[in-house]
Order: structure tokens, then sequence, then C-alpha cells
């Protein structure tokens, strides 16, 4: 991709988007959605963590168990080109009592081996197509997929944690947002 630069010359672009989306993405993932879903398991009890309004919801538990299968396989799988050993229905079929301890840790390995996964990611990555699950995605459909993935579900994982405690989470304590 090409753009003027401020001197009004041609300038090659593609690797400063390419560096831009990788900080983007590794900061959404690791600097915002995993300090903010550790932060809402800290607060709960492992009883709290497997809750479940009804059948057909899912607890807190499912969710960080589903944020681990999905990471590993967009990411370690679809761009990183590891086998696919995925099973996703056993990540809502867990009823517990994987602990809140065990939860963590596997949701910060997950983000600890994807990461290097995508700090490899370069200019020609972003338009190559991979095979992911049943679709076929673009690189740069891959790392949007997995950002906006894991803030959809620490929404919910935020949304969970808020009720069963009836405290404010604090995530924008200090910050004037206008």
């Amino acid at each position: 991709m090409r753009g003027f630069s401020e001197f009004g010359c041609m300038a090659d672009t593609s690797g400063q988007i390419t560096e831009t989306l990788i900080r983007e993405v590794k900061r959404r993932i690791r600097n915002e959605c995993l300090q903010r879903v550790t932060y809402c398991l800290d607060q709960l009890t492992d009883d709290q963590i497997w809750w479940r309004p009804n059948d057909q919801s899912n607890s807190i538990g499912n969710l960080v168990l589903h944020l681990c299968g999905n990471m590993r396989q967009w990411i370690l799988s679809g761009l990183g080109g590891q086998p696919d050993t995925r099973e996703r229905q056993l990540e809502f079929d867990q009823r517990g009592p994987v602990g809140k301890a065990e939860l963590l840790r596997r949701l910060h390995q997950v983000v600890d081996e994807i990461i290097p996964v995508i700090e490899r990611v370069q200019p020609d990555d972003l338009t190559t197509v991979y095979d992911v699950q049943i679709y076929r995605e673009s690189g740069l459909a891959i790392l949007v997929h997995v950002t906006e993935h894991f803030s959809y579900h620490t929404g919910q994982i935020a949304w969970i944690t808020k009720m069963l405690t009836a405290e404010d989470l604090g995530f924008y304590a200090g910050e004037e947002l206008g």
C-alpha cells in the first residue's frame, strides 16, 4: 500500500499499517480484555464463576474456556499453522469444577502463546486467506475477529460480575471521559 508522505512523496505504508494494527490488537487483547477478565474473576468465588441463570446461558467459566478455544483455533491454528484440536462444544458443556486459578492460568497461557504469532504477522499475511472452522478468512479478518470476540465476551463477563457483586468494576475510575 502506498501513500503520500509529509513531503509529498509516495511512501510505502503497508508495514506501518501492519505494525499499528498489531500494536492495537495486542493492546486490546492483553492490556484491556485480559486484565478486565482477570479482575472480574478475582472478585468472584468458584461457585459464582460457574453460576448460570438458566440452561440456555453460559457461565463465566464457560466463556473463559470458550475464549481460550477461540484464540487457539483462530490465531494458533489459523494464522500460526498449528493443528486444530478444538472441541468447541465441550467449552459450553462444562459445568465446573474448574477453579478460578486454573481458568486464569489457561487464559493467560493462551494469550502468551498467541502474542508471538500476532507479532510475526507481515503485511502480506493480512490479505492471505486461511481456513478456520468452516470459514475462509483473511489474516486481517482473523485479527479483527479475535479482538472483537474477546471484547464481546469480556463485556458479558463484566456484566455477570456486576450482577453477582452489585459493585462498580472501576474500569474507568480516575479517567475523565468527557
